[in-house]
């Protein structure tokens, strides 16, 4: 399979064609082959749009959804950023592109180890892997200019919203299990957190940040 012609085709037919028009965030995109973060398996399907499992219970975020919440939070050269949920590492990736700095956390061990490979054979020396509860945040570096829940939750948890810098920005996929989930944005300012839907998605929950029966948001 031609993989580089595959990534152009998800640039132009998935990521323009829907408001993706950060020319940083496109070249991003560019640079990092997808089919390196997934099983052996499944890298014919690494760039479809859709969610892609990539095993223990996580997925690759849709490349259209994972490409406009980026564009949402507008991250800095300087930022130093939280991918909770990171998997294998492909939006840590995309993002230490971005970014000064990425903390990927992660609670399986396992993709934590497939994480740290694949980042040293990519030669990729501003990101790194912290193991630990996902909900816990990753409090030893905060605070983080952005964070990327990296798949759906059904509200952000305040430890983790405490992690934001002022200003800070976090990114998800917020869905109480009521309606259609929708990608959000969380902005930090003057110690209040506010936020605002930014348009309708759907993708798999992450682990342990389900809705609870009879929840609401």
């Amino acid at each position: 399979m031609d993989f580089d012609k595959a990534r152009d085709n998800m640039i132009d037919c998935q990521l323009r064609t829907n408001r993706v028009t950060d020319e940083r965030l496109l070249e991003a995109f560019s640079a990092v082959p997808r089919e390196l973060f997934v099983p052996d398996s499944r890298r014919a399907i690494a760039y479809i749009d859709e969610d892609v499992a990539i095993g223990e219970g996580r997925h690759l975020m849709e490349p259209m959804v994972l490409a406009r919440l980026l564009q949402s939070a507008a991250i800095d050269a300087g930022d130093v950023v939280l991918d909770v949920g990171a998997g294998s590492g492909y939006a840590t990736v995309v993002m230490a592109r971005l970014a000064a700095t990425v903390v990927a956390l992660e609670s399986d061990a396992e993709l934590a180890r497939r994480a740290n490979e694949t980042f040293a054979a990519l030669g990729v020396d501003n990101a790194i892997v912290a193991e630990g509860p996902l909900a816990e945040g990753h409090p030893d570096q905060a605070p983080y200019n952005v964070i990327l829940l990296n798949g759906a939750v059904a509200a952000p948890p305040a430890t983790i919203l405490g992690q934001l810098a002022e200003g800070g920005r976090l990114i998800t996929v917020v869905d109480d299990g009521s309606s259609v989930g929708r990608a959000t944005l969380v902005q930090s300012l003057g110690g209040q957190v506010s936020s605002r839907p930014l348009f309708d998605a759907g993708t798999p929950y992450l682990g342990g940040f389900r809705p609870e029966p009879g929840f609401t948001f």
